[in-house]
């Protein structure tokens, strides 16, 4: 069971009061953009096996969106935090490097 703690009401949910919203850190394409930049925004997705960093919905607590970063082969969490956030913070890149050495990076 995947358990990811809410970086804004700090309850720790299990995947079950969660809802998925993919991957983030994604540049999002809309109206007036290429067609070409919006297919990669719909459809081209990492999708790695190791470290990734995921939209989540606390939905059935507080309701907010928070990114998480979590390896997708062990389930292991290396930490949440504000969906806000252009980038994921220092501690959690440095909590990744430490158990994975070889990681090239979240980008």
């Amino acid at each position: 069971m995947l358990i990811l703690e809410c970086p804004y009401c700090g309850v720790k949910a299990e995947e079950t009061e969660l809802s998925p919203g993919g991957e983030a850190h994604l540049k999002r394409f809309g109206p007036g953009s290429s067609d070409e930049d919006f297919e990669n925004y719909m459809f081209a997705r990492k999708n790695p096996k190791g470290v990734h960093f995921e939209r989540w919905r606390h939905s059935y607590g507080c309701g907010k969106w928070f990114l998480a970063a979590r390896c997708t082969a062990t389930l292991e969490v290396f930490g949440t935090y504000p969906a806000q956030t252009t980038e994921p913070p220092a501690d959690i890149i440095d909590k990744i490097k430490a158990k994975r050495p070889d990681w090239k990076g979240y980008k």
